[in-house]
C-alpha cells in the first residue's frame, strides 16, 4: 500500500498519504510529526511557526530537532517545513531533494487550478 501510494504521489495523482504508519519516537516527536503532516500538500511551514501551532514558541529547536528524526520524509513531509525567512533549512536527504519535492508539489497545485 505504501509503495502505492509513493507512486501515485510522485506521478502527481496523490496529495495526502492514507496510511496507518505510527513511527517509534517520544511523545513529543509524535505530535510534531502530526502537526507536520497537517501542512497541506504545496505549502510550506516555517519552524517558529510550527513551534506557535505546538503551543510553544520556544520549543523551536525542539521542534527542528524531531522534524530531522521523522523516519519516513516524505510521507511525514518534513520537507514542507523551511526556515522563517523563507530559506531550505537542514534535510536528511540533502536540500537538493527537499528543493525538489517542494517544486514538485508546487507544480501540480499550480496545475490543479485549472
Amino acid at each position: 500500500m505504501a509503495a502505492e501510494q509513493l507512486e501515485s504521489y510522485f506521478k502527481g495523482n496523490l496529495e495526502k498519504f492514507d496510511l496507518k504508519l505510527k513511527p517509534e519516537g517520544t511523545d513529543f516527536q509524535q505530535k510534531v510529526w502530526k502537526a507536520i503532516s497537517a501542512i497541506p500538500f504545496g505549502k510550506t511551514c516555517s519552524y517558529l511557526e510550527l513551534s506557535r501551532k505546538l503551543g510553544d514558541e520556544k520549543a523551536i529547536r525542539a521542534v527542528a530537532s524531531a522534524n530531522g528524526k521523522n523516519p519516513i520524509w516524505v510521507i511525514i513531509p518534513c520537507h514542507r517545513v523551511i526556515g522563517s525567512d523563507g530559506t531550505l533549512t537542514g534535510y536528511a536527504g540533502g536540500i537538493h531533494r527537499k528543493q525538489w519535492l517542494l517544486n514538485h508539489e508546487n507544480n501540480i497545485s499550480q496545475l490543479s487550478l485549472f
